[in-house]
């Protein structure tokens, strides 16, 4: 079975750290028209990709839900620290005025950055700016990559190596 995936030309796997972040910002974005989480929503989210069939479920779906709950659930718990840091970073622009695709590709970008040492920020960055060139608008790559980078450099932590974690 074929993977939709915009980015690939081959048919081969794509990777779950990917997929992840593609039914991250996927949740979020649904998460963010009612801005009210619960096990049960996250649950209907999952049921509701099975039951689509694009997905077969096998390892790589199970590594990337894993990972893709790390994130929504991370963003979620610190959206507000997340939020402000990209309003930081995003000159004249208020987060509710943003596009929500772009917004909730940031949001798992930044969470990575800030509370994922193991993920290099540069890569966190790459991936989101990916991501936008399939999910979001004409200039959602750039406007994305210019704010994430902002807060990459305000890092106290390298940007292209990953940090062991205890």
């Amino acid at each position: 079975m074929d993977f939709p995936n915009k980015n690939s030309s081959s048919s081969k796997e794509p990777d779950p750290r990917r997929l992840g972040r593609e039914f991250a910002m996927q949740f979020l974005f649904q998460f963010d028209l009612y801005d009210e989480f619960d096990d049960a929503k996250l649950g209907h989210f999952w049921l509701q990709l099975e039951e689509s069939g694009l997905y077969p479920s096998n390892r790589l779906l199970r590594k990337s839900r894993e990972f893709a709950e790390k994130l929504i659930r991370g963003s979620i718990d610190k959206k507000s620290d997340i939020d402000s840091s990209i309003e930081t970073f995003a000159k004249k622009w208020k987060i509710d005025r943003m596009a929500i695709v772009d917004r909730n590709i940031m949001r798992i970008a930044t969470y990575e950055m800030l509370f994922c040492p193991e993920i290099p920020p540069v890569v966190s960055i790459n991936e989101a700016v990916e991501i936008a060139k399939s999910f979001g608008g004409e200039e959602s790559g750039s406007f994305i990559n210019g704010i994430l980078n902002g807060i990459k450099d305000s890092l106290a932590r390298p940007a292209r190596e990953a940090m062991k974690v205890k």
